[in-house]
């Protein structure tokens, strides 16, 4: 990937805390930290997402005037040739009568040994949006004509699927228009069709959204995710996501923003999320962390991606993988004008210490 050499472009300040924790730009896990694109081909962008295809990154957001606005496209680029390429547009929310309509949350999914999947959202808001889908052939240089998913199945609503052992596409699915409800929803034929399972909470005493999946090597499925209730939500499945347990809140703290887990080769967790509340006046989006996590339940500060509390818009919708030579590339929006991309080595990741009721550690 060329991604070996150290070069640090951009980077976030430092966690004001008892002693600062070492920034991004700082720390020596830091491999890489750019911007996706220096000129914004759009105005506004967001929720970006990330994966690994055989012949290198595809990175993919939605960007346009603002969010809701009615010509929001889909935007992708590609990493070739030790650079991003220029982003293009490849799908709009335009209807067959002519009715623009706002584009939302792709998510780009590579399975093993099969096309390129880009999902993402078509509709005038959340609680009223529909699934679609396109898929490449040639690692994100062309697709498809989009299709729209069945009634009732949206396809992984923010955070990436992930593929069992059996083959079996599991996506973490969520729905607002009757509150905040997950569901998940799973594949077994290469994403041809789509079972679904759930709701797992009724979405008001646990309002929760957009799950990201982990595995555990005892084979349990985790999901964790975003609610209205400032804290993050988990909940497992030991049946290969048939069936689940109750959807609980951890004591992680969440502003009602998107987060995102890999689960890494030596079996370890690494989220990425804004360890802030939404409080009066805040969206709580200023800072972005780092924690990771053995079992999904204790977890361990690592470090601080971005710190500017005052921002009104800050950094969010973090998206990240783990590639084939080892490292963790992360995108995520950067006060809603840029995709920001850091590249980190896993195996220089050091903990500053144990999250404890919801409170990271001073350095």
């Amino acid at each position: 990937m060329g991604f070996r050499a150290r070069s640090i472009l951009f980077a976030g300040a430092a966690l004001c805390l008892a002693a600062p924790p070492l920034s991004a730009q700082e720390h020596p896990a830091v491999v890489l930290s750019e911007f996706i694109y220096d000129d914004p081909p759009t105005p506004e962008c967001h929720a970006s997402t990330i994966v690994e295809t055989p012949s290198g990154l595809v990175t993919a957001w939605f960007g346009g005037e603002y969010e809701r606005h009615p010509e929001v496209k889909i935007w992708v680029a590609r990493y070739e040739g030790g650079r991003w390429t220029a982003p293009v547009a490849v799908a709009d929310g335009v209807q067959p009568d002519g009715t623009p309509l706002p584009t939302w949350n792709p998510v780009l999914f590579q399975p093993t040994g099969g096309r390129l999947f880009l999902f993402y959202k078509v509709g005038p808001s959340p609680s009223t949006w529909w699934g679609m889908v396109m898929t490449s052939d040639d690692d994100g240089r062309t697709w498809t004509e989009p299709h729209r998913l069945p009634d009732g199945v949206y396809g992984p609503i923010r955070s990436k699927p992930v593929q069992l052992a059996n083959g079996v596409i599991l996506a973490g699915s969520s729905t607002e228009h009757d509150g905040w409800r997950v569901h998940f929803e799973a594949s077994r034929d290469g994403g041809a069709t789509w079972e679904v399972t759930g709701p797992m909470n009724d979405g008001f005493e646990i309002g929760a959204i957009q799950p990201t999946i982990m595995r555990h090597t005892d084979g349990r499925i985790q999901a964790i995710g975003r609610t209205r209730q400032n804290r993050i939500f988990t909940i497992e499945s030991t049946d290969g996501g048939e069936s689940w347990g109750p959807l609980t809140l951890t004591d992680l703290p969440n502003p009602s923003a998107g987060i995102e887990i890999v689960t890494l080769f030596d079996g370890r967790h690494l989220l990425v999320y804004n360890h802030t509340v939404r409080s009066e006046g805040s969206n709580g989006r200023g800072t972005l962390n780092l924690a990771i996590s053995e079992d999904g339940v204790n977890w361990e500060a690592v470090m601080v991606l971005e710190h500017e509390p005052d921002d009104p818009v800050g950094f969010a919708y973090p998206a990240a993988i783990q590639t084939t030579d080892g490292l963790v590339h992360i995108t995520y929006t950067w006060k809603r004008v840029r995709v920001k991309h850091i590249v980190i080595d896993p195996a220089m990741l050091t903990t500053i210490g144990p999250i404890v009721n919801g409170q990271w550690p001073a350095e």
